[in-house]
């Protein structure tokens, strides 16, 4: 039987891990791999309320959209916008023929600034 309790907690604290790793990357310049960390940290945010919802484990995506369709979240547009454009560098950090064109270091840190402001709103649900 899955502990559920165990699964959200899991997924939260990586979600915190994943976005301090995203953190000190884009200080350093790393624009794709602070981007990619973002991503999943939202990822892992999300999955841990897709199994508060279902009382089951998250499914393997990591499409954002997806799993905040599960999680029955309603994010606001600019919210949904955010999820879409990291969705992007989610694959772009897994695969060598999927590299999208990095933002300069000033748009990936607005990015990283939107990504926050989705993460904190989704921790705190």
């Amino acid at each position: 039987m899955v502990d559920i309790a165990q699964q959200i907690a899991h997924w939260r604290d990586g979600a915190r891990e994943e976005w301090q790793v995203a953190s000190e990357l884009i200080e350093k310049g790393r624009i794709r791999h602070a981007l990619f960390f973002a991503h999943l940290a939202l990822e892992k945010a999300l999955k841990a309320l897709v199994c508060r919802h279902t009382g089951d484990l998250a499914p393997r995506t990591h499409n954002l959209a997806r799993l905040a369709e599960v999680a029955a979240v309603e994010p606001t547009t600019a919210h949904l916008l955010v999820l879409s454009i990291l969705n992007e560098f989610s694959q772009a950090g897994r695969y060598p023929d999927d590299r999208v064109p990095l933002p300069t270091l000033d748009q990936a840190r607005l990015r990283i600034g939107e990504a926050n402001e989705v993460l904190q709103w989704l921790m705190q649900l």
